[in-house]
């Protein structure tokens, strides 16, 4: 997590990094879902996001995201996110989430130095020797132009995602390509893989790849979390 540290002071101002929770997936893998949750740089208030995506169309399901902040310095994480939870039980029930919840293949939060933030290779299934062909995704960033709010505070990005097959002959596959910037995303500047989420019992049925957004936020950088989602 980037921050700015005032030496005179000895007090560190930082952005909001919203924690990550992957829920799992409606049996059969037909909806995806997780969460992001955190304290809101500046106003000091809890928040706690829920996405449920249809792995077919890679559109949120009707009546979603469920989004709850607490407007009150004093209320609680963990009342932000039990609120968020009710609220999602009307579209899939955390058991039946619980009970399919996949594989986390690969994963990468924000605070890993050390890996490439633009490229994941995974096995999708925890079986050795491997029965399933890896899995290899590739983001790139490029320069979009937002609003006039987002052109204030300097260059706007946008991005692709590909998944690249593994075979001799395989071919890459464009997943996503962004047109422009949804203001529900804010003014990104940077993106990232953080985790491959895979399904299928007999056979590997969807997966969902989850991408962290840095944006400017009030006190320091603030990250997101998108996903991309796909049937196999």
């Amino acid at each position: 997590m980037a921050s700015v540290l005032w030496l005179g002071t000895g007090v560190a101002w930082a952005g909001d990094v919203a924690q990550l929770q992957i829920l799992g997936f409606s049996k059969g893998g037909g909806i995806f879902a997780f969460e992001e949750y955190g304290v809101q740089d500046g106003s000091g208030f809890p928040y706690a996001n829920r996405y449920y995506i249809d792995t077919a169309t890679d559109t949120f399901v009707k009546g979603t995201p469920v989004r709850v902040r607490l407007d009150d310095e004093n209320a609680t994480l963990e009342a932000a996110r039990n609120k968020a939870r009710e609220r999602g039980e009307a579209v899939v029930k955390q058991a039946e989430l619980d009970a399919n919840a996949g594989v986390t293949a690969g994963s990468n939060p924000v605070t890993e130095l050390s890996a490439d933030p633009q490229r994941m290779v995974v096995n999708p299934r925890p079986v050795f020797p491997a029965i399933d062909e890896p899995m290899e995704f590739r983001l790139n960033e490029f320069a979009l132009q937002g609003d006039d709010v987002c052109a204030s505070q300097g260059e706007t990005k946008g991005f692709r995602l590909l998944r690249i097959e593994a075979s001799a002959n395989g071919t890459t596959k464009l997943l996503h390509e962004d047109k422009s910037i949804p203001k529900s995303r804010g003014c990104p500047n940077g993106y990232g893989i953080g985790a491959v989420q895979a399904y299928g019992g007999d056979g590997l049925s969807a997966y969902a790849v989850l991408i962290w957004t840095r944006g400017y936020g009030f006190e320091g950088p603030d990250y997101r979390w998108i996903a991309v989602t796909g049937r196999l």
